[in-house]
């Protein structure tokens, strides 16, 4: 019989697991400011020449607590295992219900380090504009940019933005019912090379793989809206 290389892989995660765990203190013991700061100092290590994996328990660490600080809601162990299958470059196969949109941010806030960018690839428009404004509180909190693709239009997370009337109502629907209300809050409009620009940008498999197609056909490189393709 042949091994199943997943359960291997599987086990090594479930062990990264705990590494991550026992930073939780210490994570928790950082303001508001210092956890923000985090971003900085991950990205000065990287200047220096530590990898991803060098810094990935620790920047996990880092989301999972600023996700309970903005949203109240703690990555549960599997969704860490999530988190590293994704950022593996592996998949990660989670029912309805089981918490992808939260399992994304690690993967999505390790990779948007980078610079580079990393897309979060999603299935229609509504999707799209919901988690960028939900999980936007994370990736904001940690000062990392959010950008959202939609079919006619661009967005820049923007927890200042006032779209709706009652702003602080919009604020904690979004948090209640995963902005089914309040999805167009938050939401700046920009151009698209703008949104592409970002650390972090939603968006749906169409707008993604059209605008690649479009930038492989214009007359000049300036007029292209993506960047050099990076983390989805």
């Amino acid at each position: 019989m042949f091994p199943d290389p997943s359960v291997k892989l599987l086990a090594q995660f479930t062990n990264a697991v705990e590494k991550v765990t026992v930073l939780e203190g210490e994570i928790q013991a950082l303001s508001d400011d210092a956890l923000k700061a985090k971003t900085g100092v991950f990205r000065a290590r990287l200047d220096q020449g530590e990898t991803l994996d060098d810094i990935q328990y620790e920047a996990f660490a880092v989301v999972r607590e600023a996700a309970k600080r903005t949203i109240g809601q703690r990555h549960f162990d599997v969704q860490l295992v999530g988190g590293m299958t994704l950022h593996s470059g592996n998949i990660a196969e989670m029912r309805t219900g089981e918490g992808k949109t939260l399992t994304s941010t690690l993967a999505l806030y390790l990779n948007g380090l980078s610079g580079k960018g990393a897309h979060l690839v999603t299935v229609n428009d509504y999707l799209a504009r919901r988690d960028a404004v939900w999980m936007g509180q994370i990736f904001g909190a940690l000062g990392l940019s959010v950008g959202c693709i939609q079919h006619d239009a661009s967005f820049l997370y923007d927890p200042t933005y006032k779209h709706a009337e009652d702003l602080a109502s919009a604020d904690l629907n979004r948090d209640q019912t995963g902005s089914y209300r309040v999805d167009m809050d938050f939401l700046r409009p920009v151009s698209r090379k703008e949104a592409y620009a970002a650390d972090i940008t939603y968006g749906t498999n169409n707008e993604f793989g059209f605008d690649y197609l479009r930038d492989n056909m214009v007359s000049s490189i300036d007029q292209r809206v993506q960047r050099t393709l990076h983390f989805a």
